[in-house]
Parts: C-alpha cells; sequence; structure tokens
C-alpha cells in the first residue's frame, strides 16, 4: 500500500492500477471511496473482500459525466436528465436499469446500478486515467465510520488497497443522495449531500423507501457508520445531568461550560451552529470520540433544515449497532 499526493503522475499511475483490476482509495467531495474496475468482477470481489461487505449490499459506479453514464445505465429518462443537469456533478446517485455490461456482483443480483458524478478533481481525473467507471462504496471496513481523509482510509484498510490518493479532507463529509428512478414513482432511498427538497423542486415529491428490501443502494441497512464505542441519541441539547466519567458528548453547537465539563470528551459539529460545516465533520468527530477510550457517546439533535435529515439518518444508524 502507498499513500501519496494527488498529483497528475500518481493519479495516471492510478488510474493503471484500476485497469489492472487493482484497488486505489481516492477522495470525493462526500467520503473518500474504494475504487476498482466497475466492469470487472474480479476487481470488485476485492471491494467485497477488503470491506468485509455481504455481497447483498451493492456499490455506486462513479463516472465522469452523462456520456460515462450510459456505459452501465439502460437510458437516461427525462428525471434523470434533469437531475443529472442540475446536480451532477455532486453528491447525487440515480439507481436505473442497468447495461448488461454491468456485473451482478456490482449490483447484487438487481437489474439497476447505483451511478453518479463526484464533484472533485482527483475523482474525476482518477475516472479518465482509467478509462472505465469505477465502483467505488466508502474506503472503510463495512459498517464503521465512513473515512474523510487519507489517514483515515491508511488507518483502517493498511496493505489492503494498493494505492491511497491524498487529495485533502472531502468537502461534503457525508454520502450522496440517493434516488432510485428505475420505477415510475421516484423514491428516495437515502438522505445525503445534496437536499431533498431541491430534487423534489426539480423533479416533484419523492416516495420514501428507505429501508426496503431487496436492498438495491448502500446506506439502506438499519445499522451502519458505526463508532466501536456506544452511541446514544439524546432528545434535546445536553445537561450537566446527561454527563459523567468516561462519557463523550458529540455537540451539534458549543456547549454551555457547565454541561461540557460533566463529560470526559466533548466533540461540537459546528460552533457557530451551521449544518453543512456539521455534516463536514462528523465522521472526524465520531472518529475521535471512538479513540478516546469511552464506555458511552451522547449525540445532540440536529436542526431539519438543510442537511439535518441526513446527519440524523447516519446518527440513528449508528446508534443501532
Amino acid at each position: 500500500m502507498t499513500t501519496v499526493p494527488a498529483s497528475d503522475a500518481a493519479i495516471a499511475q492510478a488510474g493503471s492500477v484500476i485497469r489492472r483490476g487493482g484497488l486505489v482509495a481516492f477522495p470525493t467531495e462526500t467520503v473518500y471511496g474504494l475504487g476498482a474496475d466497475a466492469l470487472s468482477a474480479p476487481a470488485c470481489a476485492r471491494i467485497f473482500e477488503v470491506k468485509g461487505r455481504p455481497r447483498f449490499d451493492p456499490l455506486i459506479v462513479h463516472v465522469a459525466d452523462q456520456e460515462g453514464a450510459l456505459q452501465v445505465v439502460a437510458g437516461l429518462d427525462a428525471r434523470a436528465r434533469t437531475l443529472a443537469e442540475r446536480f451532477w456533478p455532486g453528491p447525487l446517485t440515480l439507481v436505473l436499469p442497468k447495461t448488461e455490461r454491468v456485473s451482478d456482483l456490482v449490483t447484487s443480483g438487481m437489474p439497476t446500478v447505483a451511478v453518479r458524478v463526484p464533484a472533485h478533481p482527483v475523482a474525476l481525473a482518477l475516472i479518465r486515467a482509467a478509462g472505465r467507471p469505477i465502483a467505488a462504496p466508502s474506503a472503510n471496513p463495512f459498517g464503521y465510520v465512513s473515512p474523510t481523509t487519507a489517514a483515515h482510509v491508511e488507518a483502517q484498510l493498511g496493505g489492503a488497497v494498493d494505492v491511497i490518493l491524498d487529495g485533502g479532507p472531502c468537502a461534503v463529509g457525508i454520502e450522496s443522495t440517493i434516488v432510485d428512478l428505475s420505477t415510475p414513482a421516484a423514491a428516495l432511498l437515502r438522505e445525503g449531500g445534496t437536499e431533498t427538497a431541491a430534487i423534489e423542486a426539480a423533479i416533484g415529491p419523492l416516495a420514501r423507501r428507505a429501508g426496503t428490501l431487496p436492498v438495491n443502494a448502500p446506506g439502506q441497512l438499519e445499522s451502519h457508520y458505526a463508532p466501536r464505542v456506544p452511541l446514544r441519541l439524546l432528545a434535546a441539547r445536553a445537561a450537566p445531568g446527561d454527563g459523567g466519567e468516561r462519557r463523550g458528548l458529540l455537540a451539534f453547537a458549543e456547549p454551555r461550560p457547565d454541561v461540557a465539563k460533566r463529560f470526559s470528551v466533548v466533540e461540537v459539529l459546528s460552533p457557530t451552529g451551521n449544518v453543512r460545516e456539521a455534516a463536514q465533520r462528523l465522521f472526524a468527530c465520531l472518529r475521535r470520540l471512538d479513540d478516546a477510550g469511552l464506555s458511552e457517546v451522547l449525540a445532540e439533535p440536529v436542526p431539519d433544515s438543510g442537511l439535518g435529515p441526513a446527519i440524523r439518518d447516519r446518527l440513528v444508524r449508528a446508534s443501532r449497532r
């Protein structure tokens, strides 16, 4: 395993690793992905093996543009074109009928595939250097907190990855929103980095089918994004009585001093109470709490506005370990 700054030369080399069937961890605007050639079943099998990911949980395929999407999807209908033109590149994944080129391993045997165009120059350059679509879940052991820096990937996966491209911390910090367009009724499968209200403003109301089976997109399992330490959700902001020895606090905004002093460790998602900053910092804060030797972490509620529902989704799943 080699961690290298994401220079042009390093990206070109990583592209050749993808073409040879290797694994490359790379930054996106959401989290770091663990990438392999999406058209190679043996290469994608390594993703499942390295992550310890169950084969029933499908992968997202990353492409450079709408034309690249047509390598893996059977077509883009009017809804898909509208969303692609408005939100790609960006943290939005569309589930659409797949082409025969896509292995059943990638889609967990489903007739649909999840596809997106990432909004990160390193990710786009890697896809173009590889010359093929890249299947990439988050670059971490299955079910654990997603990585938002190259150091997170190195600490978790170590020598199992051929190359880690270091492109700095991820700007959005939570995974993409997933919308299912494989049926006449568009459905929201996962809250994420693109606000649901903006999607609905573009194509109309979305049905809610998160948590339904069979799983046809990532991030739908009840327990996911979880630290090792037990995490409990609070119904309101923390009070002094919530603290105690070896308890940690995941605060949305800066807590009162009398509250903070009652906890062994306090991590603040956004000192100013900004939801986008909170999303960007979420997984890094959870990691630091997980490494602090705590018996329990209490998490404050987040606002319902903006990316708040996506943050809450991660915290609810993290609490169900």
